[in-house]
């Protein structure tokens, strides 16, 4: 199982806890908390749905003041684009959020690490607790820099297989998806696809499953392929 290190963390992200018991809360799974008989409060999961509302008013309130052009129905697309779980999860890639999960032993042989459901539900529950633990503003500033930076980029790669789609179809060309590596053990597995267009292998991803290794193909391709990030 993995140690609980504060510190490394807290340099990562740039926050200082004063309660240190409120990080470890929201790195423990509830598999960690069972197997160490940890009060099963303690685990990510209620910080997690505290995490989440702070996040969708942060973005809210960063898109309504940000863009005064944008209608309600285009907030809410590019809102729902930023808080879903491979965005986020593509998000917490930027601290390696996964080298901090406090797991035990039966979800760490099942890769549960590096799947974007556990990673986005843990990265929204540090959300939380920096919320507890400081207030609005070092949630929020967590938020604008990790989330909220570079959106249009985020956004693309949250649609990139649909994009990808739509621009080959009109140029009505071909797409398809290869998977052409698959290494590591059962619990950390790692899969690498190429993304094949008119026949050519134009770009590759890697994930920790086939959708994933997809979709992170998908979003090079399109920067290959000079897609406007706009979509315009």
């Amino acid at each position: 199982m993995q140690n609980f290190n504060p510190e490394g963390l807290e340099e990562r992200i740039g926050y200082k806890f004063k309660d240190r018991s409120l990080l470890r809360s929201a790195l423990a799974h509830s598999s960690y908390t069972n197997e160490m008989k940890i009060n099963r409060i303690a685990d990510y999961q209620r910080l997690e749905f505290l995490g989440d509302a702070v996040l969708e008013v942060t973005v809210s309130d960063f898109l309504y003041k940000n863009h005064p052009e944008m209608p309600e129905g285009e907030m809410t697309k590019v809102r729902s684009s930023l808080v879903c779980e491979p965005t986020l999860a593509f998000c917490a890639r930027a601290f390696s959020l996964s080298d901090f999960i406090l797991l035990g032993k039966g979800e760490e042989n099942q890769g549960s690490r590096y799947r974007d459901s556990i990673v986005s539900d843990i990265f929204e529950a540090i959300i939380g607790a920096i919320y507890i633990d400081g207030g609005m503003e070092p949630a929020a500033a967590h938020i604008k820099k990790y989330v909220l930076t570079d959106i249009e980029h985020k956004q693309l790669f949250h649609d990139s297989k649909s994009r990808l789609q739509i621009l080959i179809q009109k140029r009505s060309g071909t797409l398809s998806y290869e998977l052409i590596d698959e290494s590591g053990p059962d619990h950390r597995k790692s899969f690498t696809v190429a993304a094949i267009i008119n026949g050519e292998r134009v770009a590759e991803g890697t994930g920790s499953s086939k959708k994933s290794a997809e979709q992170h193909a998908a979003y090079e391709a399109l920067i290959k392929e000079g897609e406007n990030v706009s979509g315009n």
